[in-house]
């Protein structure tokens, strides 16, 4: 006698939809690191960020339309954490994973506010370069978009949405050592609140977070992926 199981409609679109998640996983940790590592090439992104405002002006007017450009795409990329987050949401219905979504969601706002100012803000001050007065102006943007806004809320927001979805998912998908994983990159991206307390290696441990945390969003796609396949064998030897 055969077991009740899903119908196959349900479950192409429930594989579809985890397909979709996966994808959007990949995605995401791709264009960033794609775009971190641009922006290094043509702009020394982040290191460039401490010299004085008007040698940074300069430089990005130097060859403002490319590293606008990436700008743009590491935006992106930051953006497609609010629908991660939403389909994330839906893998499971623990009170973890739904407070992560909207968490998420703000985590993927307030990066993009930040970032933005480069290629929408920046470009007229940088045209300005010499003047002091574009140099305060890119100094304020910088402090309260980029390091309040962008980066301790973005890092804050974004930490605390990896813990929520480690534990949101630790026993119906990513089991003990990517529940760690996701955890200890969280901790390792909350690091960059005190960085501009100037506190010793809060810089390094906050991109070695970030570089784990990319790791661990695609390690996350695949299982997801695996998952969806072993189901898949489990209903046809149920049938």
């Amino acid at each position: 006698m055969t077991q009740p199981v899903a119908t196959p409609t349900t479950d192409a679109s429930s594989r579809t939809g985890h397909r979709r998640t996966a994808a959007l996983l990949v995605g995401g940790a791709v264009a960033v690191n794609l775009a971190f590592l641009g922006l290094g090439a043509v702009f020394d992104y982040p290191a460039v960020l401490y010299k004085p405002p008007a040698d940074v002006l300069a430089t990005f007017h130097a060859d403002q339309w490319v590293i606008s450009g990436w700008f743009l795409v590491l935006a992106l990329g930051a953006g497609l954490l609010a629908p991660i987050a939403v389909r994330v949401g839906r893998l499971g219905g623990s009170a973890a994973l739904r407070a992560s979504v909207p968490v998420g969601i703000a985590a993927a706002a307030v990066q993009v506010i930040g970032l933005l100012r480069w290629p929408l803000l920046v470009p007229g001050l940088a045209a300005n370069a010499a003047d002091p007065a574009a140099g305060d102006t890119f100094s304020t943007l910088n402090t309260v978009l980029g390091t309040v806004i962008g980066e301790s809320v973005g890092y804050a927001l974004t930490a605390g949405w990896t813990v929520l979805v480690a534990v949101g998912l630790r026993r119906s998908l990513l089991g003990l050592p990517l529940t760690v994983v996701g955890i200890a990159a969280s901790a390792l991206i909350a690091t960059g609140i005190v960085e501009p307390f100037e506190v010793p290696m809060a810089g390094v441990a906050n991109f070695i977070g970030y570089v784990v945390w990319a790791l661990w969003l695609v390690a996350v796609a695949v299982t997801l992926l695996l998952s969806d396949r072993r189901a898949a064998r489990g209903t046809v030897g149920a049938v």
